[in-house]
């Protein structure tokens, strides 16, 4: 995966973390390693169990089948202008956009809903804000903005974002009583996110929020 930007001559990422939440942020404990793939020369078979665990916190097996999608920030990232031409009804049909008439009295759900921010476990692209609005993070070692890593989510679509559902999945996607596909299992803090982000210029300092 090319958008995790190894630093030096590393090729394996290894996420590690405490699987249940901790005060003050209640949020797992994570710990990131660039390690190199061929230096590995034993592998588990199975991982060992932790002793204690929280529920939401041991992924299920499931199969991993990443692939690119294009994705636009998020609505509350965007200028005021833009905004505004977003939530204008009339700027879509201008641009003649297949969109559902029930999006005309709020169009930008439109945006925010099959366009902005793809659901979903994943490398790089567009942090989700929801809980805040977005904020601006730095290296506190360098300075440096720092890019959002790894987006770890606890579900992969809802029932009003089915668009984001791979093509050749989209007859077998199963939305739980929740309304929403969770193959892994994994809840963070009450159905939120875990979003990890790197200094893209010493890697030596990562940051986490929700």
């Amino acid at each position: 995966m090319p958008q995790l930007r190894p630093p030096g001559r590393t090729d394996l990422l290894q996420v590690l973390w405490c699987p249940s939440e901790h005060p003050p942020e209640y949020k797992p404990p994570t710990e990131l390693f660039w390690r190199t793939a061929a230096d590995v020369t034993h592998v588990l078979a199975s991982p060992p169990k932790p002793s204690e665990v929280q529920y939401g916190y041991t992924p299920e097996p499931c199969v991993l089948a990443p692939e690119q999608v294009a994705e636009y920030p998020n609505f509350l990232e965007l200028g005021k202008e833009l905004q505004q031409q977003l939530s204008d009804w009339s700027v879509w049909q201008a641009a003649g956009v297949e969109i559902d008439d029930s999006y005309e009295a709020a169009p930008e759900e439109f945006y925010s809903n099959e366009l902005s921010v793809a659901p979903g476990w994943k490398v790089g692209g567009w942090p989700p804000w929801g809980l805040t609005d977005p904020i601006a993070r730095f290296c506190i070692n360098c300075g440096a903005g720092m890019s959002p890593l790894l987006t770890i989510a606890s579900g992969e679509c809802r029932d009003y974002r089915r668009g984001w559902v791979p093509y050749e999945d989209q007859a077998i996607a199963v939305l739980d009583n929740d309304n929403v596909s969770n193959p892994p299992g994994i809840q963070v803090s009450d159905a939120n996110h875990l979003q990890l982000y790197v200094c893209p210029t010493c890697y030596t300092h990562t940051d986490l929020i929700q």
